[in-house]
Parts: C-alpha cells; sequence; structure tokens
C-alpha cells in the first residue's frame, strides 16, 4: 500500500501544489493589472501562466522524483524526460516575459511620441529583436537538451575540434542565407524600411506588413502579398513613400484639344479640391506641359497629408475633371480632325508675276 500512496501522493501534491501557485499568481498579475491600466505588462505576463504552471510542475517532480520510488525500472528515463520539460518551459515562459517586456516598451514609446514614421521604425526594430531572443533562447534551449545525454557530452571535444571546419562548410553553403540575416539586422536598425511604409517594388504599389530576418512582405492595393528577400532592399533601389514627412504631392494628366479652356478648368480644380476631404490644403496647380500635332497635355499638381489620401486625390480630381468637360466643354476633348485644312491667306498681287505665295 505504501508503494502505492507514496507516488501518489507525490504527484498529486506537485499538481494541485503547482495549480494553487499559478491561481494565486494569476490572480496578483489580475489586482496588479487592474491597478494599473495605462501599462499592458501585467495582462501581458497572465499569458505565461501556461509555461509557468508546466515549469512548477516539472520541478516539483523533478524534485521529489526520488522519494516517490514510481517506475523504478524507468526511474533515468523519467528522470530525464521531466528535465527536458524543465528547459523547454523555461525557455518557453522565458520568451512570454521577454515578449511582455518588449511589447511594454513599445506601447509606452507609441503613446509617448506623435510621429508615426519614427513609431513605425521602432516598431520594426521590436519585432526583428523579439525574433532574434525567441531564436538565441531556443537554439540555448535545444542545446541544453542536447547536454543531458551522456553520448553528446562525450561528443562535445570532437564537435568543438572541427566546429571551424564545419563553420566554414555552414558559411558556404548558407550564404544567402546569412546574407539575407544581416540584410534584416540593417533594415532594423539602419530604418531603410519599416512596417507600414508605403513602397513601390518593380512597379507594383504596396504597404510592407511584415519584416522577418530573411523575407519580408508587401500588401498590395489589391490584397496581395509580395514576398521577398530582405536583401532586395539592401541591394536594389525602390521608392519608399513614407520615408520622411508623409507629405506628398502627386500629379493628374490630361490630354486635350487645342482649344480647351486651361483658365476654367483652373478654377474647376480649385472647386474640386475644395470638396474633396483627402486634399489638405497646402498647394495646388494646372500647367500645359507639352503639345502635340492634335492635343496638349495639361497637368495639375495636387497635396495631400500621405500616400493614401495623394491617390484618393488624384483619381477624383481626374474622374471629376473628366466628367466637368464632357458636360459643360465636350470641344476640349481631343479629337481628330478630318475637315479641309484652311486657305492659305493672300497678302498682297503682283501686276507682273500675279499673286505672292504664302510663305512659311
Amino acid at each position: 500500500m505504501e508503494n502505492i500512496l507514496r507516488p501518489l501522493t507525490v504527484v498529486g501534491g506537485a499538481v494541485l501544489l503547482t495549480l494553487a501557485l499559478g491561481w494565486a499568481t494569476d490572480r496578483l498579475l489580475h489586482k496588479a493589472d487592474e491597478r494599473s491600466p495605462g501599462t499592458p505588462l501585467w495582462d501581458l505576463l497572465r499569458r505565461g501562466r501556461i509555461p509557468y504552471q508546466l515549469l512548477l510542475c516539472a520541478a516539483l517532480l523533478r524534485g521529489s522524483y526520488d522519494q516517490a520510488n514510481l517506475l523504478e525500472r524507468h526511474q533515468v528515463g523519467v528522470g530525464r524526460i521531466l528535465t527536458l520539460v524543465l528547459i523547454g518551459s523555461a525557455a518557453w515562459l522565458v520568451i512570454r516575459i521577454a515578449a511582455a517586456i518588449v511589447e511594454t516598451s513599445y506601447s509606452r514609446y507609441a503613446r509617448a511620441h506623435r510621429d508615426a514614421a519614427r513609431v513605425r521604425r521602432v516598431r520594426t526594430q521590436v519585432e526583428l529583436i523579439m525574433r532574434v531572443v525567441s531564436a538565441v533562447v531556443i537554439v540555448v534551449a535545444i542545446a541544453s537538451m542536447l547536454l543531458t545525454f551522456p553520448a553528446m557530452r562525450a561528443a562535445g571535444a570532437s564537435l568543438l575540434a572541427s566546429a571551424g571546419i564545419l563553420g566554414i562548410v555552414a558559411g558556404v553553403a548558407a550564404q544567402s542565407t546569412l546574407s539575407n540575416l544581416f540584410a534584416g539586422l540593417q533594415i532594423a536598425f539602419g530604418d531603410i524600411v519599416r512596417i507600414g511604409d508605403t513602397v513601390v517594388l518593380d512597379g507594383e504599389w504596396g504597404t510592407v506588413e511584415e519584416i522577418t530576418l530573411t523575407f519580408l512582405t508587401v500588401r498590395t492595393w489589391d490584397e496581395r502579398r509580395i514576398t521577398m528577400p530582405v536583401s532586395y532592399f539592401t541591394s536594389k533601389p525602390f521608392e519608399n513613400w513614407s520615408r520622411g514627412t508623409p507629405q506628398m504631392t502627386g500629379t493628374v494628366t490630361w490630354h486635350v484639344d487645342h482649344g480647351a479652356p486651361i483658365e476654367a478648368m483652373r478654377g474647376k480644380l480649385r472647386d474640386i479640391l475644395r470638396e474633396c476631404p483627402a486634399w489638405d490644403g497646402r498647394a495646388y496647380g494646372l500647367q500645359v506641359t507639352d503639345t502635340t500635332p492634335n492635343t496638349i497635355q495639361v497637368r495639375a499638381l495636387v497635396t495631400a497629408k500621405d500616400a493614401d489620401d495623394i491617390w484618393t486625390v488624384r483619381v477624383t480630381v481626374r474622374e471629376q475633371m473628366i466628367t466637368w468637360l464632357s458636360a459643360d466643354h465636350p470641344y476640349a476633348l481631343p479629337r481628330v480632325n478630318t475637315s479641309d485644312a484652311a486657305s492659305a491667306p493672300r497678302h498682297a498681287t503682283s501686276p507682273v508675276n500675279g499673286p505672292v505665295p504664302y510663305r512659311r
């Protein structure tokens, strides 16, 4: 009977103590979150209660397993499994705590600064730093798990001796991966591109949605996702419409007839912009920028506070101007002239040679 009650007491006591400590810790964090509603730290720490309870349970069972006399034939194997669970849950908990601290720091920074570009830069850096921290913790945890096996400890000396050769081989084999890794760090701390920036890549207009250490995802205006290696942004030119101040100047171009009412078009442009909420009121203008035998090119300049609004202003001006010209000035639209050419003017006549020919 004692051989049964002792293991049950040890295991049951460890589980009950784990649940009690987990519940008490969760209540303390909940009260701390209610007293400090301005910071999300305590609520984020509550997300780590599962790895926290798993760590407590594994630690308690690992410490009392020898006295439980449970599965004596497999005592070494069970002890090693508990050690592996202990290391894994500890790494999981460290990642959750680091994520809570980093996210809290970013939230405070975002509330204290109104500069959207700076906030996006910090957000990009925070996400990449969190990925690096997670990768380091996972690698350390896996290495610690492997070292719990005697065979791995015995092979440690030979692994270290061949580390130089393996490092060279791995570096050559993973050259593109390493270049992307360093490019990701350069993007994070070099402020080349940030999450939320509006960019143009090979003629595709979109918004940066995700940045990792190896690839970057751009969401286009038609909801497509373009995934590119981060090394692209450090080796090739691209347009970043969010770089610097978010204010932008856009152009709208029309091809109209030579007889188009330019002054009336300037007045109509002013009226359209006054009724367009996306226009920021900074500037506008309309000029004739080119001419062809059949048409003239008219260009309007408009301004907006960011890339999204400049797109709205441009399409609104283009559509309403064409509608107005079609309704009130149809003669101003491009057309193909099929009438006879005008006769040359007759300036004077010569009594000897007859009419003087018209010269250009």
